[in-house]
């Protein structure tokens, strides 16, 4: 038998069953404008994103062009002279030679991690900044606007991770290094020279290369090579032995150089005008800040 509900019971029921369906469309349609909320934040996101990626890519890509600019610059005015050591001079080419091989390995397309296309953009740079500090030093028209191709780097920090007696040497060669010091280049060289000699000892003691490859090639005297060293230095990053092989031509070069400005020892700050040194200063510092990155 049917149930008899009243006229006002009906009412109310059909009340009841209108708010639960606005209920169900408010409930969609706050769920519609969250979902619309969300897709449009993340599209902002990707878009943003998108748009840091092609940023920097266009970025690096420019700073790659100018390096390599730098370095067509350079290499035109490139010629050696007497003032120079043919050690020296040997070391340049080396450098050069493994920076092309570096060139022709990695512009094939090779895929590359972040980390090792800092280093890269790195190689270009001490490539280009050797080539600058020669022709400042040894061109026949030493160029002013080398001078402030390379921004300084402040690389105390960093040395100080490694030793608090490496970055006390950097910075007595750094104080050494001033117009009224007729020893300039001697004082600072010297100190140069022992913080790369110590930094690679420190971070690739023997012991630690040798068990790494136990068939490294060794010295006269039975240490590792330094070579030896900085491909256990680098093991980590994974990257093509032409990059080992400029790394430690980059080194030569600068210890080379110690050598060529050792021998200036005439006149205030040595033979060489003292603007000249502070380019030799902004080398080394650069080669100090690149032997920090392909050892961290």
């Amino acid at each position: 038998m049917a149930r008899h509900i009243s006229t006002s019971q009906l009412k109310s029921k059909l009340r009841q069953a209108e708010r639960k369906t606005q209920q169900a469309i408010n409930q969609y349609n706050s769920a519609v404008r969250k979902y619309n909320t969300e897709a449009k934040k993340f599209n902002r996101e990707l878009n943003q994103a998108i748009s840091n990626y092609n940023s920097a890519v266009r970025k690096h890509n420019s700073q790659v062009q100018h390096n390599r600019q730098v370095i067509h610059r350079e290499i035109s005015k490139l010629k050696a002279t007497s003032t120079t050591r043919i050690q020296y001079t040997s070391s340049v080419s080396a450098m050069h030679n493994s920076y092309g091989r570096v060139v022709d390995y990695y512009d094939e397309g090779v895929e590359i991690t972040p980390e090792q296309e800092h280093i890269l953009d790195l190689v270009e740079q001490e490539q280009a900044n050797s080539l600058i500090a020669t022709n400042r030093l040894f061109g026949d028209q030493p160029d002013q606007q080398a001078e402030d191709e390379i921004a300084d780097i402040a690389i105390s920090d960093k040395l100080s991770l490694v030793s608090e007696d490496l970055m006390n040497r950097w910075k007595g060669a750094v104080y050494a290094l001033n117009p009224q010091n007729p020893d300039a280049a001697r004082h600072f060289c010297t100190s140069a020279r022992e913080i790369f000699t110590e930094f690679i000892e420190l971070k690739a003691p023997d012991a630690e290369v040798f068990q790494f490859n136990p068939n490294a090639s060794k010295t006269d005297r039975g240490n590792a090579t330094r070579k030896e060293k900085i491909k256990y230095l680098m093991h980590g990053k994974r990257l093509d032995d032409s990059v080992t092989d400029f790394a430690d031509a980059d080194i030569t070069n600068i210890l080379e150089l110690f050598h060529v400005l050792s021998d200036g020892t005439h006149g205030a700050a040595g033979r060489y005008a003292f603007s000249a040194l502070v380019q030799v200063k902004r080398r080394v510092e650069q080669g100090i800040n690149f032997l920090c990155a392909i050892s961290a």
